[in-house]
């Protein structure tokens, strides 16, 4: 792409095309003519030297080009929001818009509770809450689709800063219908006579439970991967295997299940948990406002297991 001077209102109406994947419907959603934002797009094209849409027989369809300033417009978008609430503190109002991500497991603990912590004490403002894996969250936190964001076990990184708020043991999960049992503790040594239903190589845990293991000398009997907790246990149930998650994981099970936890150890696994924020941007406000709640609800032991 060569260099170009674009439009916000453009790029956000662009956005809004790609997602309905309709020029009507954005049309009638922006509240504009159809002629109009067929207009923008040429102009982004021209401007950008490339072409960024393709019609099919449902509409319309983003190009390589159209995807990556889609992925990258959402972010200068966002940053452009945040600009707008700095200023806005500036002069004294609390207002504008935060985008924290968190993983699903920690979700289900926190979500509710946070939003409504939120509400209550900013009213001017608006939170969005992103669910997702650690490996999207900090890819969308790069990409400034999110302020800031719980993450599991993060590498080192420069663009970003981490503060760990919380550790948590990794259990051994397992069905206890037809009278199965497991053992009080399971030693890692023992892990692999276990057939293990665990997330991709892309979730924070499966590496964790991959580096503790190989650095052990423990060869991992894994037969399935799955990445949704909920479909995990649900297989984990139903005795097709186990699972290796932390206790939270059952916290989130509604109803009557099943299903046991018990500790692995010599030595146990232990995910963290770290708060992120970029370095290259500084903290709003309503950000450094918006931890303090997460910190309050992990000091409240909203993450902590229950006996």
């Amino acid at each position: 792409m060569r260099d170009a001077t674009l439009d916000l209102k453009h790029l956000q109406s662009f956005i809004r095309i790609v997602e309905f994947g309709s020029l009507t419907r954005a049309a009638a959603t922006l509240d504009v003519s159809q002629s109009l934002l067929s207009r923008q797009v040429r102009q982004l094209e021209t401007e950008l030297g490339t072409h960024l849409l393709e019609r099919n027989g449902r509409g319309v369809v983003a190009t390589e080009a159209g995807r990556e300033l889609v992925e990258h417009g959402r972010g200068i978008l966002r940053q452009v929001e945040v600009a707008r609430l700095q200023l806005g503190q500036a002069r004294g109002v609390q207002a504008g818009k935060l985008a924290i991500g968190v993983p699903p497991s920690v979700g289900s603990l926190l979500t509710v509770e946070l939003v409504m912590r939120f509400r209550e004490r900013y009213p001017a403002a608006q939170i969005s809450v992103v669910e997702a894996l650690s490996a999207s969250l900090l890819e969308w936190l790069q990409l400034g689709r999110l302020d800031c964001a719980l993450l599991y076990n993060p590498a080192v990184n420069a663009n970003m800063r981490f503060r760990h708020v919380h550790s948590e043991e990794l259990y051994l999960i397992g069905s206890t219908r037809d009278g199965r049992t497991l053992p009080d503790e399971i030693p890692l040594a023992t892990l692999g006579q276990y057939p293990l239903i665990i997330p991709s190589p892309l979730h924070s845990v499966r590496q964790l439970i991959e580096a503790d293991a190989a650095r052990y000398g423990v060869s991992l009997d894994i037969r399935l991967e799955i990445d949704a907790v909920r479909s995990l246990l649900d297989l984990v149930e139903r005795g097709v295997g186990y699972g290796v998650l932390s206790r939270n994981a059952l916290l989130a099970r509604r109803g009557e299940h099943h299903l046991r936890a018990v500790p692995i150890v010599m030595p146990s696994i232990v995910t963290r948990l770290v708060v992120a924020t970029p370095t290259q941007r500084p903290m709003s406000t309503i950000t450094e406002r918006t931890l303090v709640l997460v910190d309050e609800l992990i000091a409240e032991g909203r993450l902590d297991p229950l006996e």
